[in-house]
């Protein structure tokens, strides 16, 4: 479904070129794929990378970058226009910051599905019900008319889901779509996501920070670091990982249960700059 090959992406700043990606390659199809690292690590740049998001003065570099067998560098915008929304989607981080502070959520829902496709107002009007009520929304009706400021972080977060979702796209892209929101929550809106996702046989890419909640979730794991992918393993798997940035994360995690000990720190080695993914 997606393909990335030798990806690079920089930007040109005052004090000279800011590598932001570093040679990444990755596959995605039907399954979860899970992005993580530190913060600055690049994860969300491959996500509006894909998109073709970067904006001047980052400059977007692959040896094939390619969405079902179509070239994402080589499309014009009106075609990136239609992809976009409709066959690719990504879900942001913060809500309060995606939506239309002035519109009410259900339109902005119905804005999407009338954008990508030939539909009346009332067709629209049913399809937004429809996804706010499988994203578990309880009185659809009345979320319909509310604005964003009045929805709490949780439901904000299943209105930006629904609204990426309306229109059945065959990728999700995830930019850490529960890192705002509380345990409980964030339990439901990937059960949510997960629930989708499988049904509709579409293919997700979760961008995150947080190591166990992607482990237990996707299905591969990515490990990025400063740009580059140092280790791929299947999330099973995660806790054989081998690179030592990966085993210093795994680290870093407290833990209830057992014998309480000081957290390990992360001591780097500049050799993870240039060292191929195993």
């Amino acid at each position: 479904m997606l393909e990335v090959r030798d990806l690079h992406v920089r930007y040109a700043t005052p004090t000279g070129i800011v590598a932001a990606v570093r040679g990444v390659s990755l596959t995605v199809g039907a399954e979860k794929v899970g992005i993580v690292g530190e913060s600055g690590s690049g994860k969300s740049t491959i996500g509006r990378a894909v998109l073709g998001l970067v904006r001047p003065p980052g400059t977007v570099q692959a040896a094939r970058l390619a969405f079902d067998g179509l070239d994402l560098l080589a499309a014009d915008a009106t075609t990136l226009r239609r992809i976009r929304g409709a066959r690719i989607s990504m879900v942001l981080q913060d809500p309060k910051y995606s939506l239309n502070p002035v519109q009410r959520v259900g339109r902005q829902i119905e804005e999407t599905v009338r954008v990508h496709e030939r539909v009346g107002g009332r067709e629209a009007r049913r399809r937004a019900l429809e996804m706010l009520e499988a994203v578990r929304i309880r009185d659809p009706e009345r979320v319909y008319r509310l604005f964003p400021h009045e929805v709490s972080g949780g439901m904000g977060q299943r209105v930006m889901i629904a609204m990426m979702l309306v229109t059945g796209p065959e990728l999700l892209i995830a930019d850490e779509p529960t890192s705002a929101l509380d345990v409980t929550v964030q339990k439901q809106i990937l059960t949510i996501l997960d629930e989708l996702v499988t049904s509709r046989g579409m293919g997700l890419l979760l961008i995150s920070h947080d190591l166990e909640l992607v482990a237990t979730f996707c299905d591969r794991v990515l490990v990025m670091y400063a740009g580059r992918l140092v280790e791929e393993c299947t999330a099973a798997a995660l806790h054989r990982a081998q690179h030592p940035y990966t085993r210093g994360l795994l680290a870093c995690l407290p833990r209830i249960r057992g014998p309480h000990r000081r957290l390990a720190t992360l001591t780097r080695d500049p050799d993870w700059l240039g060292c191929p993914t195993p």
